[in-house]
This record gives structure tokens, sequence and C-alpha cells, in this order.
């Protein structure tokens, strides 16, 4: 033996695993470019149209804020933790999406049954989904949940080698 670390084994085949590819860098620049146009223009948009009147309008703003504040210290430091980070705050805004839904569909069915009390059925569920608040706008959430996580897939920072590195260098 040369002293060198021997490389993982596959379980059922006890063949080498060979270590896991890492997204070329033009590629993950790339699906950010995309993440932060569509998190500034969302912001934008959220402010505009005064979505902060309560707490539960304001989490698509923190949220959005949360992620960017992520990426400010990920461009400033970056780390494996500074990823790690990012990935948790990614998961929030994924759960965010379906309360948003949630919470879009629940003031329609009140806003419908206020202003015609004896709806109900498919009738009800007709007018709820086309209603005053966008029931899918809070899948933009998901979205940029989903860009996100694709972005810290196989990070180069969340790789380790066989002799327990971890890389320091990558976007």
């Amino acid at each position: 033996m040369d002293g060198s670390p021997s490389p993982e084994l596959d379980d059922v085949t006890a063949a080498p695993i060979p270590p896991a590819p890492t997204a070329p860098r033009p590629w993950r620049t790339l699906v950010l470019a995309i993440l932060l146009v569509g998190l500034v223009g969302t912001l934008v948009e959220l402010l505009l149209l005064g979505h902060y009147e309560d707490n539960w309008q304001l989490i698509p703003i923190a949220l959005i804020g949360a992620l960017l504040m992520a990426l400010l210290f990920h461009a400033l430091v970056a780390s494996r933790r500074t990823v790690q980070a990012f990935r948790a705050v990614v998961v929030l805004v994924c759960v965010s999406a379906v309360v948003g839904v949630y919470l879009h569909y629940q003031a329609n069915v009140e806003w419908e049954l206020e202003t015609t009390p004896d709806m109900h059925g498919l009738e009800l569920f007709r007018e709820v989904i086309t209603g005053a608040l966008p029931l899918l706008a809070p899948g933009a959430m998901l979205q940029f949940g989903l860009l996100g996580l694709l972005w810290t897939y196989r990070h180069p920072l969340l790789a380790t080698s066989a002799s327990g590195d971890v890389p320091t260098t990558e976007n």
C-alpha cells in the first residue's frame, strides 16, 4: 500500500464509485443569473403591488430578501456553509409557495362566500381559482426554490475528496 486513501466501494457490486461530476461553471452561473433576475423582478413587483398589508404578505418579501442576502454573503465569503445556508433558505422558499397557494385559495373562498353566500360546489371552486387573488402566483416562489436547489446541486463547495478536503472556490 502506498498510503493513499482507498476509493469508496459500491455496497452491491464492490466496484469503486467514481467521484460525482460537478456542473460546469457557465451552466451554474446561468442558473444563478436567471434566479437573480427573477428574485429582483418579483421583489419589485410585490413592493409595487403593496404586498405588505399583513404579516402573511411579508413572508415572500422577507424570503426573497433572505435569498439575496445569502447570495451576497456567498459572493463575499464563498464556503461550504454559505452554500448550505442558501440551501436552507431555498427549502423555506419552496414551503412558502405551498403556503401561499393555500392562503390565496382561502382568501378567494372567503371573498366569494361573502359576496355570494349560497355559492357552493364546482361553481364556488371555479370562481375561487379565477378569483381576485391569483391562485398560482405563489408558484413563482417554488420556481425560485427549485432554481436555488439546482444551483446547489453537486456544488463544488459541498463536495469532499477522499481525504476529506473541501474545495474553497467556485460561485
